[in-house]
C-alpha cells in the first residue's frame, strides 16, 4: 500500500501537530516491513527547506508548491488533484486539517479540534479557512481522523457524518517522558529558575488562555503565598506575554531533554486552554508523575489522569482556586506511579495501528 502523508508540520520548530506527525510517521515506519507499507512524505512549501531526518523507509516526494496558493485553490474547487503533485498513491493523509482532492487515492484528513468554528475569535485567517477546507473534504467522502473521542463526536455532529466517517486515533506519549530525570537545583539555578514552580507548556495562541492564567496565578499567590512561582515553557517561553510579573519565569526555547527535566521537576503542570483537541502536555506530565490542573473540558476529562484538578477556563477565581489545590496535592510514590500508569495507556504504536486501520477500512 502506497501511503503519502502531509509532513509540512515537520518543517521548522515542532510544536503539537509537528510532534504528532513526527511520532505517527515513526510508528508507521516501524510497521512498514511486516504490513507491506510504502511510506512517503510530502510538504506544501515553495521557499522552505526540504524534509530531513525522516524515519528509515520513509521517502520524500512531491513538487515544491506555494502552500497559500494550493490551499486557496482547494477552497474553491477540486484542482489540482494530489496525484499531480506527489505522484501515484493509494492513500493521501492530510495531517493538519488540509486534505487535497484526489483522482483515485483514498482521502484521509486529521481534524485536531474545532477551534476554527467554536472559538473563531482566537484564530487567524488561515485557520478560519479550515471551515471550508474540511467541509469540502468531507463532502468528497474523506475519512476524518481525530485525536480524541470528544473531538470525533463533535466533528460528526458539526458535519452530520455517520459514525464510520470519523475515527478517533488517540495520541501517544514518547517513552522518554517516563524516564525523565527531574531538574536538579544546579540546572534550575543556571537558568535563573526557582526551586519550586508550576509549569505551563504551550504557545501564545489566544486559546491557550494565558491572560487568565497569569491573573489567576497572581490571585492565588495573594490568597496563599505557598503557591509556587509559574514557569512558561515552549513557544510561550520565548516572548513575554502581557501580565507577566516577578513570580513568572520564561525559559526560552528548550530541547526535548530539557523540557522533560523542567516538567519532571515541577510541583504541577497547568493547562488552562479554552479548547483542546487532546491536551498532550497533561498526559506527558502524568508520564513523569506530575499532577495537573486542566480546564474543565470534556476532552481533558477524557485524557487527564483521574486525580487531576479541573477548573472553568473562563473563570479567573476558579483557576486561582485550582492553582491552590494543585499546589497542595501530595506527591506520594503511589500517586506518582498511578499517574504514570494512566499515561502508559496512550502510545504512538496504538495511534499508528488505529490510523492504519482507517487507511484500510472501506466505509459502508
Amino acid at each position: 500500500m502506497r501511503i503519502t502523508l502531509d509532513a509540512t508540520p515537520l518543517l521548522g520548530r515542532r510544536t503539537g501537530i509537528g510532534r504528532y506527525v513526527e511520532q505517527l510517521l515513526a510508528a508507521l515506519a516501524r510497521r512498514s516491513g511486516p504490513d507491506g507499507l510504502d511510506l512517503r512524505a510530502s510538504t506544501w512549501t515553495w521557499r522552505g527547506a526540504g524534509l530531513s531526518d525522516l524515519p528509515a523507509g520513509v521517502r520524500p516526494v512531491g513538487r515544491r508548491v506555494p502552500a497559500r496558493l494550493v490551499r486557496e485553490l482547494w477552497t474553491r474547487g477540486d484542482l489540482p488533484v494530489v496525484e499531480t503533485l506527489v505522484g501515484p498513491t493509494d492513500v493521501f493523509h492530510g495531517t493538519n486539517f488540509v486534505s487535497p482532492p484526489t483522482r483515485r487515492a483514498r482521502e484521509v484528513v486529521t481534524v485536531h479540534d474545532l477551534t476554527y468554528v467554536e472559538h473563531p475569535e482566537t484564530v487567524d485567517a488561515a485557520t478560519l479557512a479550515y471551515e471550508r477546507l474540511v467541509a469540502r473534504a468531507v463532502a468528497r467522502g474523506a475519512t476524518v481522523l481525530t485525536p480524541s473521542q470528544t473531538v470525533a463526536e463533535a466533528v460528526r455532529a458539526r458535519y452530520d457524518l455517520p459514525a464510520d466517517a470519523v475515527v478517533p486515533t488517540p495520541l501517544g506519549v514518547d517513552a522518554a517522558w517516563f524516564d525523565a530525570s527531574p531538574a536538579t537545583p544546579a540546572w534550575l539555578q543556571e537558568r535563573d529558575l526557582p526551586a519550586e514552580y508550576l509549569v505551563f507548556v504551550g504557545s501564545l495562541d489566544p486559546r491557550k488562555n494565558l491572560g487568565r492564567l497569569l491573573a489567576a496565578h497572581r490571585q492565588a499567590r495573594l490568597a496563599d503565598p505557598s503557591v509556587p512561582a509559574l514557569v512558561l515553557a515552549g513557544p510561550a517561553g520565548r516572548a513575554t506575554p502581557e501580565g507577566v510579573g516577578p513570580d513568572v519565569h520564561l525559559t526560552g526555547w528548550l530541547t526535548d531533554e530539557d523540557l522533560h527535566r523542567l516538567v519532571g521537576g515541577a510541583r504541577g503542570l497547568v493547562l488552562p486552554s479554552l479548547d483542546e483537541g487532546f491536551g498532550l502536555p497533561v498526559v506527558e506530565a502524568a508520564a513523569t508523575g506530575v499532577p495537573v490542573l486542566a480546564s474543565d473540558l470534556p476532552v481533558l476529562h477524557e485524557v487527564a489522569a483521574p486525580d487531576s484538578v479541573f477548573a472553568a477556563p473562563d473563570d479567573v477565581d476558579a483557576l486561582a482556586g485550582g492553582l491552590v489545590r494543585l499546589a497542595g496535592l501530595d506527591r506520594t510514590t503511589a500517586a506518582d506511579a498511578a499517574r504514570r500508569t494512566w499515561a502508559g495507556r496512550f502510545t504512538w504504536d496504538a495511534c499508528a495501528a488505529a490510523t492504519l486501520a482507517a487507511y484500510r477500512t472501506e466505509r459502508s
